[in-house]
């Protein structure tokens, strides 16, 4: 069976049934979180897609117009693809469709957060470092059933820590548990991330 919408990706089964959505930065691969998911939840399944947007030869998940400006209307076209594609794997692998988790870094983790207000039946949970308010939704979803963990940089160049506040609202708003925590580091992932996350992780149902 061929996976619709098809997005090149690496697929690692695990023994439980959590599925771990993999979803890199700039740049990154399909292949660039495999190990970071493994950190976080030896026992996962890892699904992780790789962005289908090029910038200056660049993977990404979506459009964006200049530094933290997105192209709305390609963000929300990516997000619904992303979202049939995690659709189409979860046939395809034998997933349990209610035990996805997203977890994302910096663009990854944006698309991520456009999926919790776009598609919010497609994770349960998600992980996102170095996140930001993808969109603002007409209406808002109801992410009462859905547990967030964010964490921004407190000396970010890139995603000021206001923005994380932002995004933490927005979902709060909606009905999402939301834990944010504010590292002490820049864009890049400290192992103190990884740490409380998979912490975090370890307590989710």
């Amino acid at each position: 069976m061929k996976l619709q919408p098809d997005f090149l990706h690496e697929f690692v089964p695990g023994n439980s049934n959590r599925t771990l959505l993999l979803l890199h930065g700039t740049g990154g691969n399909e292949r660039d979180l495999i190990p970071l998911g493994r950190e976080l939840d030896p026992n996962a399944s890892l699904l992780s897609p790789r962005g289908k947007i090029l910038e200056n030869g660049m993977p990404r998940f979506f459009r964006r117009l200049a530094e933290g400006v997105f192209d709305l209307e390609d963000l929300k076209t990516r997000t619904h693809e992303l979202a049939d594609f995690v659709t189409a794997s979860v046939r395809h692998y034998k997933l349990a469709a209610n035990h996805i988790v997203g977890v994302g870094y910096s663009n990854g983790a944006n698309i991520a957060a456009s999926m919790l207000l776009l598609r919010p039946e497609i994770m349960h949970a998600a992980i996102l470092f170095r996140a930001m308010v993808p969109l603002i939704p007409e209406t808002l979803p109801d992410l009462s059933s859905v547990r967030v963990w964010i964490s921004a940089g407190d000396q970010d160049p890139i995603i000021p820590a206001s923005e994380a506040k932002r995004l933490a609202e927005l979902l709060r708003s909606a009905g999402a548990d939301v834990t944010i925590r504010f590292a002490k580091a820049a864009h890049g992932l400290t192992s103190d991330d990884v740490t409380t996350a998979r912490d975090w992780l370890e307590k989710l149902e």
